[in-house]
């Protein structure tokens, strides 16, 4: 395991921020940490990055305990925080130059692992960091937390705010990232993110809710999913919870996503009580569970 979490807490005064949070990361894995802002993922990455000290339980990264082998944790794995903080003052090559001397390395040196992303920056070279885009700015950081070429990389919510053109782009480096044998740890609120990854870990309000492939956890949903519309979102979403039969019913696009205590619903019936409340134009259909689905399910309980 290039990562390990054992029974892993942490507080602040009276906020449980992890409770027992256990999990291992392979060698080589891309491994996503999925979860709504305040979940505790941010927590997480801090103490495996050796920026927190946990409150109970262990935790190692590439075989170094984060409290006793700090330093040599410090110098093996990147770090890409959710928040923008390089030197905006500095331009794009000044920050480069900065963090490898730091390292004490030179961009040339590991110019072969960073070359796919660098070029793209490489016409901005001279522009103040702030100045940049929003996607240029998470290119630049994630050159940045790779300039020392380490063996584990900690990206916190790397996309939030990004376009989705410049997300498409940035999880497609990492899977070349990947690919060259590097362990990534990455973390995210967008569920759709979480089907690139090989593993995830659902987590909700500092627990964990399920560890597996994100295929295996959408076929582990538990009833049958189904797609409603109307003509009124809002009344049919109100009907619905009111629905002596319901399960679970959440908005989801253009549609509600909705279970029956049944498991199968009397779609007949169900239509006819929506109708009798008022509702017109109205379609029932089953459809697959997402991870978003999974996530919204495992949290009820």
């Amino acid at each position: 395991m290039e990562i390990t979490v054992a029974n892993i807490s942490k507080s602040y005064n009276t906020v449980t921020a992890l409770k027992d949070i256990s999990f291992g990361v392979e060698t080589g894995e891309l491994f996503g940490l999925i979860g709504p802002d305040g979940a505790g993922k941010t927590t997480l990455f801090r103490i495996l990055t050796t920026l927190l000290t946990p409150d109970n339980g262990v935790a190692t990264v590439s075989g170094f305990d984060v409290v006793t082998n700090y330093k040599a944790i410090r110098n093996s794995v990147g770090y890409m925080p959710g928040r923008f903080s390089l030197y905006q003052d500095l331009t794009v090559e000044e920050n480069l130059n900065f963090f490898a001397t730091i390292f004490g390395t030179t961009i040339d040196a590991n110019y072969d692992l960073v070359k796919d992303i660098y070029v793209q920056i490489e016409p901005f070279k001279n522009r103040r960091a702030g100045k940049l885009s929003g996607g240029m700015k998470q290119k630049l950081a994630l050159s940045c937390a790779l300039i020392h070429k380490p063996k584990v990389l900690f990206l916190d919510e790397p996309t939030t705010g990004v376009d989705p053109v410049s997300r498409k782009e940035f999880w497609d480096m990492l899977k070349r990232l990947q690919n060259k044998g590097m362990t990534i740890l990455v973390s995210t609120p967008y569920m759709d993110e979480a089907a690139l990854c090989d593993r995830i870990a659902l987590i909700q309000d500092g627990r964990i809710l399920e560890i597996n492939t994100p295929k295996a956890i959408t076929e582990h949903f538990p009833k049958p999913l189904y797609n409603i519309r109307a003509n009124n979102m809002y009344l049919l979403i109100t009907s619905l919870q009111k629905y002596q039969h319901t399960h679970s019913v959440f908005p989801f696009g253009e549609y509600v996503h909705y279970t029956d205590k049944r498991n199968t619903p009397d779609k007949t019936a169900l239509s006819q009580y929506l109708k009798h409340l008022g509702l017109t134009e109205i379609t029932i259909e089953k459809t697959k569970p997402t991870i978003e689905d999974s996530f919204m399910e495992l949290a009820k309980k």
